[in-house]
């Protein structure tokens, strides 16, 4: 093989080699920089290939990729492509790092803490390919590469290329594909068989994740008889119930029983199992029991608000005088707590008549407002639920639902705060697109009535896709001080409108 490719680009090592063709690092002379890109060359794999054709549809597939490349920065740019003699060749974006393979391989197993960050930095990327209408169809450990410069998981590869190879024409006339794609272990059933889905890439994900976490590839995995779900759990040690049942969900057999899309399995990933809300230390009522026979006990008499107190006192005075005697058995004294329940009823009743409403500690007050601590990690755990459920409510078709769930609905119908209103991404055909979010620090929290502000530092990687195209202006990846407004909507929190307060980097 020639050192110098296309009169261009200078081989410097081969970087790997597998049934469709070579990779290599090259350095490309007509570059100032000598640039480094990585090059991948195809040969057809049939006997009698159609070259016209082939080189057809390697145009039109070089086309997707650099598409592709160019609309998410975890999926290689494409730089050029060219055909010499019967041998096709892509010219990529170099990713320096190690694929998820060398990884394990070089450490062992993953934690499951490096797993669940390697699962949601890789599902938006797939959920960008899949928008495009594309399923990867070759997604398994050495084609998921985590770049050296930010750690981010990059997606290589695609199947689209490597089934252009395998193009001919059968005996009816029509364009068909002699061979499968996809890698066998981590491809389900209906890839097998040349009818892949965009679950099928899940199908793929989960088990490239069961590889990280128990360092077993799928063939060495035994396989329940009766259901036919591959059996991997006693491999994998010290790993939470919710992400065990999530990877489960994602290698079912059938596709009807896995995650029918990206977001479905992202939301899982991200929601507890069992999720357990903030509560107050537990303090145990103090046990009533009857008083013994023949002995005085002094009355207590409970402290109540100013307008419930003067209502008893007026109760008291103007009724009969009260016997100070011994209740002298357990039926009497169940029959005061009845008498005493009954007056509280007459008394409630009686500022209902006289005001119209129930005094005021009785109202439907903000979430938790007695306890301000309490109200502070509702309003956060509200905030993260927002900030990760984002990808959700913004990725076609928008989930007005979810939306609607965690905000108060002016929120986006009537473009209040930052972030526009759902119908005007759903009329200008756009959507946003989130990648890394996290909630930090609380720099104020104060209620007021049935509201709350809460200044909260978020981060978060937001890109705006507007007919398909990236909006340069509307890309960002930084952290901000932002306050939330919050309102008590049927004794819960709910966003009402945010706001970006400062820049922090």
């Amino acid at each position: 093989m020639p050192t110098l490719l296309d009169n261009r680009y200078r081989i410097i090592q081969t970087l790997g080699a597998g049934g469709f063709g070579e990779t290599f690092l090259a350095e490309d002379i007509h570059m100032p920089s000598g640039r480094r890109c990585a090059i991948k060359r195809l040969k057809p794999v049939t006997n009698n290939p159609q070259y016209q054709l082939i080189k057809d549809r390697f145009q039109r597939e070089a086309a997707i990729l650099e598409e592709l490349g160019e609309g998410n920065y975890q999926i290689p740019r494409l730089y050029a492509y060219f055909a010499a003699g019967d041998q096709f060749y892509l010219v990529q974006e170099w990713i320096e790092g190690e694929t998820l393979a060398q990884m394990v391989q070089q450490q062992g197993s993953l934690s499951e803490s490096s797993v669940r960050e390697i699962l949601v930095n890789l599902l938006p990327v797939l959920d960008y390919v899949h928008h495009k209408g594309i399923v990867h169809r070759d997604i398994k450990p050495a084609n998921v590469i985590v770049r050296k410069r930010d750690t981010k998981p990059v997606l290589i590869d695609f199947g689209a290329v490597k089934e252009t190879m395998g193009t001919i024409v059968n005996s009816e006339g029509r364009t068909i594909s002699s061979i499968v794609i996809g890698t066998p272990g981590f491809m389900p059933s209906e890839q097998a068989i040349g009818r892949p889905l965009f679950s099928s890439d899940l199908y793929s994900l989960g088990l490239t994740a069961i590889y990280l976490l128990t360092g077993k590839l799928p063939q060495s995995l035994n396989i329940d008889r009766d259901s036919g779900e591959i059996l991997w759990r006693q491999y994998a040690l010290n790993v939470s119930a919710s992400l065990l049942a999530v990877l489960d969900k994602a290698i079912q057999s059938h596709p009807s029983d896995r995650y029918t899309n990206v977001q479905e399995m992202l939301h899982a990933l991200e929601t507890p199992v069992s999720p357990i809300p903030p509560t107050v230390p537990y303090v145990p009522l103090p046990v009533v029991s009857p008083p013994p026979e023949n002995t005085y006990q002094p009355s207590t008499v409970p402290s109540y608000p100013p307008e419930v107190a003067s209502l008893q006192t007026a109760a008291v005075s103007s009724s009969q005088p009260v016997a100070t005697r011994t209740i002298s058995d357990s039926r009497d004294w169940q029959k005061a707590v009845i008498l005493g329940s009954a007056i509280g009823v007459v008394i409630l009743g009686g500022i209902l008549f006289t005001t119209g409403k129930l005094p005021s500690f009785f109202a439907n007050r903000s979430p938790n407002i007695e306890n301000p601590q309490q109200a502070q990690q509702e309003a956060v755990a509200l905030i993260n639920r927002w900030v990760n459920s984002k990808r959700e409510i913004f990725a076609p078709p928008f989930n007005r639902e979810l939306a609607a769930e965690l905000t108060t609905g002016q929120l986006y119908e009537n473009t209040v705060g930052e972030g526009g209103s759902m119908a005007w991404l759903e009329n200008n055909n756009a959507y946003y697109q989130y990648g890394v979010q996290k909630v930090g620090d609380i720099e104020k929290f104060t209620v007021d009535g049935d509201r709350a502000t809460i200044e909260i530092r978020v981060t978060e990687e937001r890109t705006l896709y507007k007919n398909g195209n990236i909006d340069p202006n509307e890309t960002d990846f930084k952290t901000r001080l932002v306050r939330y407004t919050l309102q008590s909507v049927d004794s819960k929190w709910k966003i009402l409108e945010y706001k970006t307060i400062r820049e922090i980097q």
